[in-house]
Formats: C-alpha cells, structure tokens, sequence
C-alpha cells in the first residue's frame, strides 16, 4: 500500500524559497552544539588530520540521511516514528528498537552536557560544578514544562551562532598545516587507533542518530510539504496509476527544497567541525593537551583564548555556556516529544481496548474525554507524557548520573557509542519505509539507495570493530 497527501500546498518559488532554506541554520546550530563540541577537539589534539577523511564523508553520509528521514515526512505528511509504526506489525520491534536505546541516549546525553557546562562555569566563576550543573538541568527543565522557553532558545541559538563564527574565524587565523591538511583527505587508519577514544566523536558528528530522526520533527513542524496528517486524511493506494501526477509533482518540488535545506544545514555544521579539528590540532597538539575530565572546558578554553588573549576567554566561556544550555533545553523537549510518541504507537492497541482512545490512537489520536485518574491522563495524553519523560529522562535521572560520574568525557562518550551504534538501524528502517510505502516516483533514486547502503555498512563496520576490540 503506498502512502501519499491528498493535497500538497504548492511549492515556494523564487526568493520565497529563501524563508524555506534559513531554518537548515537553526538545525545545524543544534547539531554542533552537541557532543561535537567536546569531541572534536580532543580527536585533533590527538591524531591531528588524520581523521579529516572520515569526518567529510560521515558529513555528506549525514546530508543523505536527514534527506531520507525528510522525504518521507514530505511525502506522507507523518513524522518518521510514526512511519515505523507500520513496518512490522503488531509486534512493533521497530519502534522498540530505536526507543530503548535513545532513553539512554537521552540520559548520558542530557547528563554530559550538563558536566560541560558546569565545569565552563566553574573556572570562570567562584562555585561548585555539581551547583551549576544542576542548576541549568532544573532551570531548563522548568522552561520545558511550562513551555517558556522560547526566548531562551533564540538567545541560545543566536549565542551558538556567535560562537560558531568565533570558531571559524579563529580557525582561519591560526590554520597553518597545509600539508598535513592534505594529507588527512586520503583515507587512511592510525598505527595507534583507538576505537574507544574515536568512537564517540563518530557518533555525535552533526548529532548522529537522534539528530537523524530529529530531522523528521522539523521537517513536519516546519510543513514542508503541508502541515502534519492524520492517518485518515493520507492516500492509501494500491497502483501506481491512482495517483494524481499534478500532485506528485508538487510533492518532488517540496522535495527539492527540503532537501536544499538539508544540505545548507549540513555543509554549515560540517564547517564548524572541521574548523574545531584545525583548532585542537593546531592550539592543543603541539602542547600534547588532550581535554580530559572536568578540567576539559579550561582546556578547550585555549582555543580561543591562545588567539584573542583574555577577551577570547569569556567569549568561549559565555557562548558555550549558553548553547550548551540551549542544547540542554532542546534535548529535554525533543526526547520527551520522541518518547511520548512512542509509547502512544506501543500502548494504542491497549488503550482502544480499554475505551481509553477515540479513533485515530497513537500519534494521530486523541484522548478520549471522560472520568480518567491522573496515571490514565499522563499515559494517555501526548502533552502530559511528553513532560512526564522529559521530567524523569531529561532531568531526574541524568542528575542522578551526574553525581555518579561527574567527568562529561566518560558520560558522553556513552552517549556517542549509543549513537554511532544505532545510526545503522535508522537509516535501514527508513530505507525500507521509503521504499516499500512511497509511490514510485517519489521514491530515492539509485544513487541515494547506494549512499544509504553504505551509510548503514560504514557505522556498521565500526561498530562492530569497535566491540570487538573491547
């Protein structure tokens, strides 16, 4: 059965598509304020270049990715989440598969940013770590429940915007490897790999796996392609020829267009990233600095500071401050929306049979009104679950890790492996949604099924090599 809208709005033209494009920015800012940050750097102040190879092609990977995840949000109008409701049935294995790890993800993830950013703030200022860590992770998790958060994510975004320009131009200024910049474009492994140590960075290039599906959201928050559908209101046809071409091309022009917005994305957060690689291996490797523990933000700090003197200072302080915190509050309310959509695709049979459910259930239903307890409207009520999640996997629960291990390092290099090890099951479940539910000729042509073959194969590959060497 293939899965198509009714009726697409018709495509921008012109210097409209320009409102259409500008959003891939914001994206590519909230998938480099991640653990990229943290990793990158650490990777060039240890291998120098010689990963410069594998950071350009997990970029151009990621552009086909999020391409993919955004195809099939434009076609049918449903988030990707809800496209792997579908695949298998009533055992929805698919939706468990991704669900269960990302909790984790959700944990270290959360948790590690919040070491990162206590530990920026306790060298700038008289305090503890564990006080300001805790305190952004309460303070942000505030603004989600009560939904004012907002402002505080536009100032995030345009703080993180501010150091994203700070690091490229300090990039420029201090690039100096030329030849061994070259030489890190042909592919090639270190005698002293450490899987352990790269693992990680592999997964949050551009935010990895959770940033794939992320994608989706945005995509049909942003109404590419019209706004989000119930299942009723999308076209179930059995042939081709039932299809209405009129509105079939309108859909490969919304296509196109997200998937120019991809790519600015992409090539933006990808520049960051190699310009953060030029930065740990021309500031921190002559000085065999690699950022470790707690003391990983005075490290990093040298970024900046090496080149601007002490004004350089507070602005890495400062602007990485916010935009982790920003990262904070958008993790918290992306994984608490994930989440709740989840568990209404696993519940929904249960739910209609308990009369808890109008027709719809799962992400398209509602609610049904009526004389429920307070466990019943948290489990049955999108908004109310959502902050629930965000409640217990965005905050009390990564407090709880925090305090354990404090060092963001070894949190987040849990959340990079999670994520590097999970990015193949993402891009194998959408490759087969798109191609088994999308009509035809809205289908990803021969070169896009190659490139996500071997996006699935390349994170695959190290994954299993990574565990192996365990």
């Amino acid at each position: 059965m293939k899965e198509q809208r009714k009726q697409p709005p018709v495509p921008p033209k012109g210097k409209d598509r320009l409102k259409w494009y500008g959003p891939g920015l914001m994206w590519m800012i909230s998938s480099v304020g991640s653990g990229s940050v943290l990793f990158t750097p650490r990777v060039g102040a240890r291998y120098g270049f010689e990963f410069l190879w594998v950071a350009l092609v997990i970029i151009f990977l990621m552009w086909i990715m999020i391409r993919e995840v955004g195809r099939y949000s434009v076609v049918t109008g449903k988030t990707i989440f809800d496209g792997f409701k579908g695949v298998s049935g009533k055992s929805q294995w698919p939706v468990w598969l991704i669900f269960l790890p990302q909790v984790l993800a959700a944990v270290v993830t959360i948790s590690g940013m919040a070491a990162l950013t206590g530990s920026a703030l306790m060298i700038a200022f008289a305090g503890n770590q564990q006080v300001y860590g805790t305190g952004v992770i309460i303070l942000a998790i505030i603004l989600v429940i009560s939904g004012r958060y907002q402002v505080v994510e536009n100032i995030a975004s345009v703080m993180a915007g501010l150091l994203v320009a700070i690091v490229i131009i300090t990039c420029i200024r201090v690039f100096s490897s030329d030849g061994e910049f070259v030489q890190g474009l042909v592919p090639g492994v270190p005698e002293d790999l450490d899987m352990q140590f790269v693992m990680p960075w592999l997964g949050f290039i551009l935010a990895g796996a959770a940033g794939v599906m992320w994608f989706s959201y945005w995509v049909v928050a942003r109404e590419y392609g019209g706004p989000q559908l119930e299942e009723k209101d999308i076209e179930q046809k059995k042939s081709e020829e039932e299809l209405n071409k009129d509105i079939t091309q309108r859909l490969k022009r919304w296509l196109k267009v997200m998937s120019n917005t991809a790519a600015i994305g992409v090539v933006g957060g990808g520049l960051v990233i190699v310009c953060f690689l030029i930065l740990g291996t021309e500031l921190l490797k002559p000085e065999d600095i690699v950022p470790e523990g707690i003391d990983v933000a005075k490290d990093l700090s040298r970024l900046l500071s090496g080149v601007w003197g002490r004004a350089g200072f507070w602005m890495l302080i400062i602007s990485i401050t916010i935009a982790l915190a920003g990262t904070i509050l958008s993790n918290q309310d992306g994984w608490g929306r994930m989440f709740a959509d989840a568990t209404l695709i696993l519940l929904e049979p249960k739910f209609k049979k308990e009369g808890l459910l109008q027709q719809g259930g799962g992400n398209s239903g509602t609610a049904k009104a009526g004389n429920k307890n307070w466990w019943q409207k948290i489990i049955t009520e999108r908004a109310r679950q959502k902050d629930a999640y965000a409640i217990v996997f965005g905050a009390v629960i990564p407090l709880i890790v925090f305090y354990l291990v404090r060092n963001p390092v070894d949190i987040l290099s849990i959340a990079g492996t999670v994520a590097a090890v999970h990015t193949p099951v993402v891009v194998f479940l959408t490759l087969y949604l798109n191609m088994k539910r999308l009509p035809e000729p809205l289908r990803p042509g021969i070169f896009s099924i190659v490139c996500m073959v071997f996006s699935g194969l390349f994170f695959s590959a190290f994954a299993v090599y990574h565990f192996a060497t365990l």
